[in-house]
């Protein structure tokens, strides 16, 4: 019998089948390591590169926590009420910066008498007014100047170690590069002088803040020269006297060319500096600047404590009579705050920065920064000023965590080992109960237990610290507390170029813990060294009180003549404030006041200044300007330092009088918009006001200096 077999249909196709499933295979497991090689890849990108095009990306897609608010999309400049409120001062748009060295001035010799070694404590205003008289002081000696050591940073734990001492908060290289033709420096001594350092062989001196040149030039450059090295301990924010003799002027431009040219952020704080500037500016709006100035110490060192309540009140006088034991207060320990506060010696409120800003004009929807560190009683006391301005801002609200964690540099994670608070206080033990315990628990209901016992915190950034009720001594700074002190000072940083920048700068206070000059009059020396013309109002406090508390019991209803009043003061003191800074200020704090001896006058003075009838340009200040150099040919011209108002020229429609037009926000209306916070804008309701009353505030705005 013949068997019969099926013969294969397709055979062929089944052998390409096999093939094509072979070639899946291979597809996939090309898959399988492209994929775990780009992986491998991102987590060496990750770890080993300093994530430019990572941050790059990041910028790009960061949700901020502002959204801009604006009653107006647009914002009309050409009013008289914006030039009111953010036109630059006319009788100051003729001075420029110019603190370049006049006549003869010497470079430094190739050889020095030795080797001039500074170790600078204090928080950042302190800081920067120290830097500045160690470079005069090294000038004094014809010394060589070794690069500031910054004990904030130098006893932080577990800050990075990619930024030390100086170059934590300022540019090295351009700090050396711009001061070559005034002294020399060096970064680090030598070693054989290291050596001698660290076995404390070589001469110390702890410098008053007002040591004068007398003192290094008689004491501490006949050390220098025998010893070829002198350390400087700088604890008090200043080691030379602010005003110096005639003779010495250079020195004073010299201290002026450190500060506002030598002294220059890192690159990581400038960078995000200019970020935050970007971000506020993209808004297309002008923006304030204001520094509350309200620190524990600023407020015990004056007596402020009866302003705050409960523990505030308390942690304020356990500062106090922690300063009157150390000599840093003379008084009695209990002081009149409200006495205190009539005199103009405590910080006015946010609150009440508020109603000024409201009562001249300045509308709900006006963007507001808030600067400086530190703002005693915690984020509640800005409570009120977000009520009255929907756009209030800080740099927390303008950046990321990580555009933070990439200015810090890489970090060390730290474990806060704090001392407890009550060492009595044990941690509540477990007590193991049996699975049936409950059954024979006895009836119920039965109470429940007391709970235990909550660890307290030794410091908390809202301003409470559970020690002040349970001991009188103020707990030792933990390690954390240690490296949030160093971040203090990239924050202030940040905050200092934005108030710089700003468009206008509201000071809440001018001194600190020590009564000295504070961060506020760093940055409105700077203001006024940088464009004098820059809106920046210098409050006269003792005024402000009292016209704030004729109408304590109701400020939702300001009358027009308290408005028309505060406006009047705000308005009179742009330039008047000029005059109580020199006599003030000066003394205390030479960049708090650099002028006449940093700049220069250009163009055509204004008629304003040189008449001595003029109502608000005293004698001091007359005088202060008259004196004043005249500008070289390449200042007047718009090159160089020239001032960002365009030097004199002068546009024709900014200045056109402006005692024929209504402005749009006359006393009555913003009595009724004073507290406000959406609905219409303060340029509405000018139909309230008479065009007479607004002729007389206009004609009050040109006689306060506002009119060339």
């Amino acid at each position: 019998m013949n068997w019969a077999f099926p013969t294969k249909i397709g055979g062929g196709g089944e052998g390409k089948a096999v093939v094509f499933r072979s070639k899946l295979k291979w597809v996939g497991l090309f898959g399988l390591v492209l994929s775990a090689f780009s992986l491998f890849t991102h987590f060496l990108l990750a770890r080993y590169t300093d994530g430019f095009a990572v941050s790059e990306y990041k910028s790009s897609i960061t949700i901020f926590s502002w959204r801009p608010i604006f009653e107006n999309a647009d914002l009309s400049t050409a009013t008289p009420l914006y030039r009111r409120l953010w036109s630059p001062i006319r009788n100051l748009e003729s001075i420029h910066p110019y603190a370049n060295p006049r006549g003869n001035y010497v470079a430094p010799n190739s050889q020095t008498n030795g080797y001039v070694f500074v170790r600078i404590r204090g928080g950042f205003h302190e800081i920067r007014n120290s830097i500045c008289d160690v470079v005069v002081i090294a000038r004094l000696l014809n010394a060589t100047l070794v690069i500031p050591e910054i004990q904030s940073t130098t006893s932080s734990k577990g800050i990075s170690t990619e930024f030390k001492s100086f170059a934590y908060l300022y540019s090295e290289d351009q700090f050396i590069a711009a001061l070559a033709q005034d002294i020399k420096i060096v970064k680090t001594l030598p070693k054989n002088l290291k050596g001698a350092r660290r076995k404390k062989e070589i001469p110390s001196f702890k410098v008053a803040k007002s040591a004068s040149p007398f003192f290094y030039l008689h004491h501490v450059l006949p050390v220098l020269s025998r010893h070829s090295v002198v350390e400087l301990v700088v604890p008090d924010g200043g080691c030379l006297q602010a005003q110096l003799p005639p003779n010495l002027e250079e020195n004073q431009r010299l201290r002026c060319r450190v500060a506002f040219h030598a002294l220059r952020f890192r690159d990581e704080v400038q960078e995000l500096a200019t970020k935050i500037l970007y971000r506020i500016r993209s808004s297309g709006r002008p923006y304030i600047a204001y520094d509350p100035g309200m620190t524990r110490d600023a407020l015990a060192y004056h007596g402020c404590a009866e302003l705050f309540q409960d523990v505030h009140t308390e942690l304020i006088q356990h500062k106090r009579a922690w300063m009157i034991k150390r000599g840093m207060v003379k008084g009695n320990l209990s002081v009149d705050s409200a006495q205190q506060r009539l005199n103009g010696l405590c910080p006015l409120m946010p609150e009440e920065i508020g109603i000024l800003l409201r009562a001249y004009g300045y509308s709900s929807d006006t963007i507001i920064y808030i600067a400086g560190g530190e703002v005693f009683g915690g984020q509640k006391k800005l409570i009120p000023l977000h009520a009255m301005f929907e756009n209030v801002l800080d740099r927390t609200s303008l950046t990321m965590p990580w555009e933070l964690n990439k200015m810090y540099g890489r970090e060390a994670n730290l474990v806060d080992k704090s001392p407890k608070i009550n060492s009595n206080l044990s941690p509540p033990t477990k007590e193991e109960k049996e699975p049936n315990a409950w059954k024979i628990s006895g009836p119920r209901p039965r109470p429940l237990p007391p709970p235990p016992p909550r660890a307290k915190n030794p410091y908390n950034i809202e301003g409470w610290w559970g020690w002040v009720a349970e001991s009188d001594n103020e707990p030792e700074s933990t390690v954390v507390e240690l490296r949030i002190n160093a971040h203090k000072l990239l924050w202030e940083a940040i905050d200092y170029a934005v108030c710089v920048d700003a468009d206008a700068f509201v000071p809440g206070f001018d001194r600190d813990g020590k009564g000295n000059s504070n961060f506020a009059s760093l940055v409105m020396g700077h203001r006024l060294y940088r464009n004098a013309a820059s809106r920046t109002f210098r409050i006269d406090r003792k005024e402000t009180t009292r016209l704030l508390d004729e109408i304590s019991e109701h400020f939702y209803q300001a009358n027009r003549t308290w408005i028309t009043s505060i406006r009047r003061s705000l308005r009179r003191n742009l330039v008047e404030g000029i005059t109580k800074e020199m006599i003030k200020s000066k003394p205390m704090s030479f960049l708090s006041f650099p002028i006449p001896e940093c700049s220069c006058s250009g163009g055509n003075a204004p008629p304003s200044v040189n008449a001595s009838s003029h109502p608000l340009v005293d004698s001091p200040l007359r005088n202060v300007l008259e004196a004043m150099d005249r500008c070289p040919s390449w200042i007047e011209g718009g090159g160089g330092m020239a001032s960002p108002t365009g030097g004199d020229k002068v546009v024709k429609e900014e200045y056109d009088d402006d005692v024929d037009e209504e402005e749009s926000d006359s006393p009555a209306a913003a009595a009724v918009l004073l507290f406000r916070q959406g609905g219409e804008s303060n340029d509405g309701g000018a139909e309230t006001g008479n065009k007479e009353e607004t002729q007389m505030e206009d004609q009050e705005e040109l006689e306060g200096g506002e009119k060339r």
